[in-house]
């Protein structure tokens, strides 16, 4: 029987409910909600219109193939902005107060290829509850051919993952939605945590949705395009290239840069830190001065302020940011970032170079 984790509730009574206590009062104070905003709904409209723009004009433009490429490229990376922005907040429950539209919205998951019910389980249950531990973090579980941090093992080809993990990245969304998906809908756990099997509703759903996804985006376009299926195909896995480096590198320069932490349990199963405190040692943000940035990541470059408050929309990430950075400082914890989208892949990339050189650390049994 394998043992849950625990964190160490000595800080419980201090910084995470001072933070949240400051917090709150900035909404109260300023009357305003803790989900989504007009400018959000506006953000949201152009998404999904950008989104569903795209498609239509892929199936039913019969434009010249090299302007079915380019918006091949846009859909793909509307594709990735409709998770970042949309979704993401929606399965977190921040993006409305109504449980329905979330729902709703949870699901353009499940219509981009992806399974809103796995997102649910690996990102809001398993991550987010146990960011940068080794053999619970799901984010960390990833092919051999990658070593992420510290205590995996490491292998001679490891020395060149920070090169070839830029031809891995792109791959990103085809492997999620064609390869992961259906291992993890078979895995009975993950690390310690062992969810309950998948319903027999949760199963329709899913292949239901992935039947859906490949009618849309396969075997329709190709009928309605009518162009060679050499010339499809390339703009098929180009869309997904574009997506997939999007979503990669948003989530890897949260957790995978330079500075971070990469702690382990006892041999009882117990964290030298509290919750939120941990998070404050194994989470960065980046870009944090660029509204663009900020736009387009879906307020993911606010990972800090995500992790701590992820029941509230990203679009008031920005201004929450300076209550968390000051509040940190008061406290003598860390508050890391880096400056730019630029600046934290190149803190990325040296972290990866630094993960294929250093020796396996061990790992308490």
């Amino acid at each position: 029987m394998k043992l849950k984790i625990n964190y160490n509730p000595e800080d419980k009574d201090t910084f995470y409910p001072e933070i949240r206590k400051r917090v709150d009062s900035y909404f109260k104070e300023n009357h305003l909600t803790k989900n989504a905003n007009g400018l959000m709904w506006a953000k949201v409209a152009f998404i999904i219109g950008l989104y569903v723009s795209s498609y239509l004009f892929l199936v039913l433009s019969g434009a010249p193939v090299l302007i079915l490429w380019i918006m091949a490229l846009i859909h793909g990376f509307s594709t990735a902005l409709v998770g970042l922005n949309i979704t993401h907040d929606a399965i977190h429950g921040s993006l409305s107060s109504n449980k329905t539209l979330n729902t709703i919205f949870s699901h353009l998951m499940n219509v981009t290829g992806a399974s809103e019910y796995l997102w649910r389980l690996k990102h809001n249950r398993i991550h987010h509850s146990f960011t940068n531990i080794h053999g619970h973090d799901e984010d960390l579980n990833q092919p051999d051919i990658m070593r992420l941090c510290p205590h995996q093992n490491r292998k001679w080809i490891h020395r060149f993952q920070h090169i070839y993990m830029f031809l891995l990245y792109p791959m990103a969304s085809i492997s999620w939605i064609f390869v992961k998906d259906y291992k993890n809908m078979s895995k009975k756990s993950y690390g310690f945590y062992e969810p309950t099997p998948p319903s027999t509703k949760v199963w329709v759903v899913f292949f239901g949705y992935k039947i859906l996804y490949v009618l849309l985006f396969i075997l329709l376009p190709f009928y309605l395009i009518q162009i060679p299926l050499w010339q499809f195909l390339i703009g098929f896995i180009t869309a997904h290239l574009i997506e997939g480096i999007t979503l990669a590198l948003v989530f890897q320069l949260a957790h995978l840069v330079e500075g971070l932490e990469f702690p382990l349990p006892d041999n009882n199963q117990e964290l030298s830190k509290s919750w939120a405190i941990h998070q404050m040692y194994t989470t960065a943000n980046f870009g944090c001065d660029s509204k663009i940035t900020h736009f387009l990541t879906g307020g993911l470059n606010f990972q800090v302020e995500h992790h701590l408050f992820p029941m509230v929309c990203h679009i008031h990430y920005p201004a929450i940011s300076k209550i968390v950075k000051q509040t940190a400082k008061e406290y003598g914890l860390p508050y890391h970032e880096n400056k730019s989208m630029l600046s934290a892949l190149g803190s990325h990339y040296r972290h990866m170079k630094l993960m294929g050189r250093l020796p396996s650390m061990p790992i308490m049994e």
